[in-house]
């Protein structure tokens, strides 16, 4: 596999430097096939119909980059799926396109990396595309953070949102939630409370401060019940240690007081008997 860096700057040298119009050539839709790492996994009705009547009143102004498979007469997608949609939707029979020579990774890699770069992508699809360049192509944080001009810290921020369970990214998404929205939720440590939250946060209409201050608050009521708790602990604690030391003290001074503890899951139970006539037993006798 080539260097995924390297390949990007080549392609976009390509798209710069196209000028001679024998460099693209008319490919029909059919014959185009999906990058199967395209990171998109969303396209908008109304956003693709608006597309198809820019198409056709001015064609495709941008043409659409591709690989040939196998020397067959088939092309598989690095950059322009968006575009052929809208073309389809057009009736287009054939799309303008550049064909590179690449191989199958290269293609992979540059097409996440080109979507990333325009911004085509939701918070979501973007952390699943970065966590793909890592996980199945082997680049570091440091060298998207390069390529792209993100920050690390902000590359590690975006993988974290891949904590969420997958319905409950469906559902900030569905309902048009920010990224900060997301984050906040990340402070929340199981999906029921989860689901609790979101619901009033879309009920309530919530925006990210609002939502912030609301979380917050849930997460400082569980810290002060886990304290609250710790400490009724250690209270029940001393009182047994209490009873205890105070039968001990009856039993030095020569009362003859008996006990019985029983613990449950439920309760601690003691029972002293003291007879009424007991007397002061002499230590010295």
């Amino acid at each position: 596999m080539r260097n995924p860096l390297f390949l990007l700057n080549y392609v976009v040298y390509l798209y710069q430097g196209v000028r001679d119009l024998e460099e693209i050539i008319q490919i029909p839709t059919e014959k185009l096939l999906p990058n199967p790492y395209q990171p998109r996994k969303q396209f908008k009705s109304e956003d693709m119909l608006s597309l198809a009547d820019s198409i056709k009143e001015n064609g495709i102004l941008q043409p659409l980059l591709c690989r040939q498979i196998n020397h067959s007469d088939y092309y598989e997608l690095i950059a322009g799926e968006r575009r052929l949609r809208g073309a389809i939707l057009a009736n287009l029979q054939t799309v303008p396109c550049i064909i590179v020579d690449c191989e199958y990774e290269d293609s992979a890699v540059f097409s996440i990396l080109e979507n990333i770069q325009r911004a085509d992508l939701n918070f979501f699809e973007e952390a699943q595309a970065i966590s793909h360049l890592m996980n199945t192509f082997g680049m570091t944080q440091q060298q998207i953070s390069k390529k792209l001009g993100k920050s690390q810290s902000a590359l590690s921020n975006k993988l974290r949102l891949l904590r969420l369970p997958a319905d409950v990214r469906y559902f900030i998404d569905k309902e048009g939630l920010t990224e900060r929205h997301a984050r906040a939720l990340l402070k929340i440590d199981n999906e029921k409370d989860m689901w609790t939250t979101l619901r009033v946060i879309t009920e309530r209409h919530l925006n990210v401060e609002q939502t912030e201050a609301y979380i917050d608050s849930l997460t400082n009521k569980e810290i002060k019940h886990k304290k609250n708790v710790i400490k009724v602990f250690k209270d029940i604690r001393i009182f047994v240690n209490t009873v205890n030391k105070a039968i001990a003290t009856m039993k030095e001074s020569g009362i003859n007081a008996e006990s019985d503890k029983t613990e449950t899951d439920e309760y601690i139970e003691f029972r002293v008997r003291i007879p009424k006539d007991a007397k002061m037993q002499d230590k010295t006798a």
